[in-house]
């Protein structure tokens, strides 16, 4: 189908971040009409239309909010349906690589800000928290000043509208933590503790922010619902693949002619969103590239037609993730930049479990041999043995992360890593694998 503006509708208009701007683009309009409607039936529409989280794990939306407790008609409420509920915004974008929501919130902060309005109506929350990356200033104070303008308009606070329903919204600007993308690490951190992942069950639907059911959200996400709401279910779907419906922002970085965002229905492939970006950079060709950011899995030019949806990109080996499409070219080292990437998780581990809080550290000073020339043939082993024990036993999904792209460059790249050894372990890794059928008989 030819590309349609959708989420990125907006971006072109003057001023467009301005509610002068959203209102006169049909904005706020999904939420009059949700408002007419009973919190059911926008929970059902949300799952008819099959949108799934834009965060990177890429859960049923519609489905995550029907798993909020709520009282049954004329029972008393008791236990977690007893208790307020929360809506928390996850707006702590902090992939190497992604940078969809960003933009988005200083383009067009107002369909993040009428998406939370209709979920926490959806939920039957009447407090709803955004929680911005610290340092993405310029972000904060846009949303900051669009929930100011919502308020103005009567779009937030009490008896909105005239229906009766309180809606408070906060905008909270975190300290800068990777892992408080991790929604129970970033509930931590709302309550005033230090961001670190909790325990698994219970789970936020159940014992969330301040112990009572939450529903956190992706900004992605969010800005989608108002479409949903708008359109129809029908319409949504009529972008992208059956399970992985609807528009998608996707991010590509690095060795491309014109880096950007790209909007497109879900599915597209990146032979596709590459002819959009111009290409690889002229007298260059693409050696490898990541589907989701640094802490997916590397795909090669063997996987430029695999369609971009969260079910294909995991059949073919890797996580769609935040759509962070950085891409790389043969002059780069895939040692050097997984080591890039592996500092970065090991600077970002925040400590709490073993797996992750030593892996990573011992990963950085295996890699950071191999890429000075002073590595062994058993480093080889050692970087596959150590993320072995990372992937799985790590507290949260952090560890799991910072594996992905070491397990897959020893993968499809396994050369590269030899070729920076000295040329006797070269040698000794060359008999070894001469001896190893031998071996293996015995």
């Amino acid at each position: 189908m030819p590309l349609t503006p959708v989420l990125t509708t907006r971006y072109a208009e003057e001023r467009s971040w301005t509610i002068e701007t959203y209102e006169r683009t049909e904005g706020y309009v999904a939420w009059r009409q949700a408002l007419g409607m009973t919190p059911d039936e926008l929970v059902g529409l949300v799952k008819d239309s099959g949108l799934r989280g834009r965060g990177g794990a890429g859960f049923p939306t519609g489905m995550k909010w029907s798993f909020i407790p709520q009282p049954k008609p004329g029972e008393t409420p008791t236990g977690p349906a007893a208790k307020p509920k929360y809506l928390v915004v996850n707006a702590d974008e902090g992939e190497p690589g992604t940078c969809k929501d960003v933009p988005l919130m200083m383009a067009d902060p107002h369909s993040l800000v009428e998406g939370v309005a209709i979920a926490s109506y959806a939920i039957r929350c009447h407090v709803a928290v955004i929680y911005v990356r610290g340092e993405a200033v310029h972000a904060h104070r846009r949303v900051v000043a669009a929930v100011a303008e919502a308020y103005a308009a009567g779009h937030l606070g009490t008896d909105v509208h005239g229906s009766g329903y309180n809606l408070e919204v906060v905008v909270h600007a975190g300290a800068g933590a990777y892992v408080c993308g991790e929604e129970t690490a970033l509930l931590d951190s709302l309550e005033g503790m230090r961001g670190q992942p909790r325990l698994k069950p219970p789970f936020p639907a159940v014992a969330g922010l301040y112990g009572a059911p939450t529903v956190v959200n992706n900004v992605e996400t969010l800005a989608s619902v108002p479409f949903v709401v708008r359109g129809g279910s029908a319409w949504f779907k009529e972008f992208g693949p059956e399970k992985s419906p609807g528009p998608k922002i996707y991010s590509l970085s690095g060795r491309v002619v014109h880096p950007g965002q790209y909007e497109a229905p879900m599915g597209t492939t990146m032979r596709e969103l590459l002819e959009m970006a111009g290409g690889v950079r002229p007298g260059h060709e693409l050696k490898f590239w990541t589907p989701g950011g640094s802490s997916t899995p590397y795909f090669t030019a063997e996987h430029l037609d695999v369609p971009l949806d969260f079910d294909s990109v995991a059949a073919a080996g890797s996580m769609l993730g935040t759509t962070a499409l950085m891409v790389f070219d043969e002059t780069d080292s895939i040692v050097e930049a997984t080591l890039r990437f592996t500092e970065f998780y090991a600077h970002e581990s925040c400590g709490k479990c073993t797996p992750c809080r030593e892996g990573t550290y011992w990963l950085v000073q295996i890699l950071e041999r191999l890429v000075a020339g002073r590595g062994t043939a058993r480093d080889l082993d050692l970087l596959t043995d150590t993320c072995d024990n990372i992937l799985g036993r790590s507290f949260c999904a952090l560890g799991d992360g910072a594996t992905s792209c070491i397990a897959s460059s020893l993968k499809y790249f396994r050369d590269d890593y030899v070729a920076l050894l000295p040329e006797d372990e070269q040698g000794r890794l060359g008999r070894s694998l001469r001896l190893e059928p031998v071996g293996a008989m015995a």
